[in-house]
């Protein structure tokens, strides 16, 4: 009977918005196309790739018509997961960061590799993760999304198969990685157990209000934050960078060392933002020491690099730091929180355009030397001038020197120190400051290699660049100088993001505002 009775009730069928979900659905049909082209045609790793790079820019399509429609959206009604400006714009920095990296790939990973199209098949899967990192406002969603984007991150690490180098990349990648995600579980499970919901707006609200216990609130925090912390690759969780990114293709470095980390600080900023800015007297002088530590052996472990690659390794660490560095002040003025967010936002947008443009250089130049110590770019100038003018762009961009793009990014994040209008953020400028001369001078080194000193082996035939590198490096060159003279075109998009995340509100906003 009660059967029947149930039976005779109306049905409600779940409200779902498909134009919100539209790019994570292009992506999984891409992903889904393409490994059946992998799968039933021979030597498909041409057409996999050119349905990646297509399949990435299709994707890009729903974020414009849902940012030209105003359309905040909370996709599954519970505040688990938004689209708002900040998750597109976000949506769109790994979107193109996947592009760049196809293109990067595509003359580096060999035609006749018979792993060829599960290469293109894993960074689709990555990067579905980072999309579903940027809306993520949950801490079940926000693990999924982790570990979506970083398992088929271990493999790409580990792609030589033969290359005990490529080996040692993937499996201490992974080895650091999964004792990361543990740790990071665990806060996690403590922010569950103290507060009974997963949801951020749940979680900010329990801590707001001072119900759970502050020794336990402290612990998971910590936990959770230094979880992420690896992924960004912060001072003292940073041991596994340099190796990998050695070790793994100089694509699939690009990409981690770009796109990943950028999803490690998507991350950071929506939990900060949207859950624990009530605990700023924990995460604060947590992220300054992290911050400052993580500038300065970034830096000067990089001067004494001799191998470009590890020296970008370390550079990026220190890139790092500095992006910490305004979340180490981001409670102490309404300023402050107010510019923190589109600071790193604009950050994360220049330096994934220059750091990828310098790999691209480096990719297109061990062509030819297979190499790449910072030695074989001796005396590029004279028989590859436009790969010298575009590499010294980059290098001359990643140090801040104006007009390059640099220059905007540092700004912004001076900016939001010096509106703490504290001793921390003053201090923190100063390191800031202090850390950007020393970087210059490895910079510098590689920039004069190229330009002043003979070519090591004399040979200077011209370097033969494929089409592909050639579009992504010129696409990076050009944006580099752009963003540079005109940074209003990049601060319009980061500026939109800074009302889309709050802890005060005590939910997670997006629809009401139009975020």
């Amino acid at each position: 009977m009660s059967f029947l009775l149930a039976a005779e009730l109306p049905f409600t069928a779940p409200s779902f918005d498909f134009h919100a979900f539209a790019p994570e659905i292009i992506l999984v049909g891409v992903l889904t196309v393409a490994l059946l082209v992998d799968i039933f045609v021979d030597d498909a790793g041409a057409i996999v790739a050119s349905l990646t790079s297509w399949g990435f820019l299709g994707a890009l399509v729903p974020l414009v018509t849902l940012a030209w429609t105003d359309h905040g959206a909370d996709v599954f009604g519970n505040g688990a997961y938004m689209v708002d400006n900040y998750a597109l714009v976000l949506k769109a920095l790994f979107l193109i960061s996947g592009y760049l990296v196809t293109l990067l790939s595509m003359n580096y990973i060999g035609e006749g590799d018979y792993w060829e199209g599960e290469y293109y098949l894993l960074l689709i899967a990555s990067v579905l993760g980072m999309t579903i990192m940027a809306s993520a406002r949950d801490l079940i969603g926000m693990f999924i999304a982790l570990e979506t984007l970083s398992i088929p991150a271990y493999m790409l690490a580990a792609w030589r198969k033969r290359d005990l180098k490529s080996d040692e990349a993937g499996m201490k990648y992974y080895l650091m990685g999964v004792f990361a995600s543990a740790v990071m579980l665990y806060g996690m499970s403590l922010l569950y157990g103290i507060t009974g919901s997963t949801l951020l707006s749940d979680i900010a609200l329990a801590i707001g209000q001072g119900a759970t216990s502050p020794a336990i609130v402290t612990l998971a925090i910590v936990f959770v934050l230094i979880g992420f912390a690896f992924k960004v690759s912060a001072v003292p969780f940073h041991q596994w960078a340099p190796d990998t990114y050695e070790g793994a293709p100089t694509p699939v470095t690009a990409f981690l060392a770009v796109a990943s980390k950028a999803a490690g600080f998507v991350a950071l900023l929506t939990l900060i933002y949207a859950c624990f800015m009530y605990r700023s007297d924990v995460f604060q002088p947590l992220l300054w020491g992290i911050a400052a530590a993580t500038m300065f052996v970034g830096n000067f472990i990089a001067l004494r690099q001799t191998n470009l690659v590890r020296m970008l390794a370390y550079s990026g660490i220190a890139q790092a730091g500095y992006m910490l560095a305004p979340l180490a002040v981001v409670g102490l003025q309404s300023s402050a929180y107010e510019l923190t967010l589109p600071a790193i936002v604009t950050y994360l947008i220049i330096y994934m355009i220059m750091n990828l443009g310098a790999f691209g250089v480096v990719i297109a130049v061990a062509r030819k030397t297979r190499s790449a110590e910072v030695d074989s770019f001796g005396g590029l100038f004279t028989y590859a001038p436009g790969l010298t003018v575009a590499m010294t762009i980059f290098l001359f961009s990643l140090a801040g020197i104006p007009p390059l793009a640099g220059w905007y990014a540092k700004f912004e994040i001076f900016r939001a120190l010096v509106s703490a209008e504290s001793a921390s953020g003053y201090v923190m400028a100063v390191l800031v400051g202090v850390n950007s001369v020393i970087a210059l001078a490895y910079y510098a080194r590689v920039a004069r290699a190229m330009w002043m000193e003979p070519v090591p082996d004399g040979d200077v035939t011209p370097i033969k660049v494929p089409p592909a590198i050639r579009s992504a490096i010129v696409l990076t060159a050009v944006a580099t100088l752009v963003l540079g003279i005109y940074p209003s075109a990049v601060g319009h998009f980061s500026e939109s993001t800074g009302t889309c995340l709050s802890a005060s509100a005590a939910q997670t906003v997006g629809t009401a505002t139009g975020c």
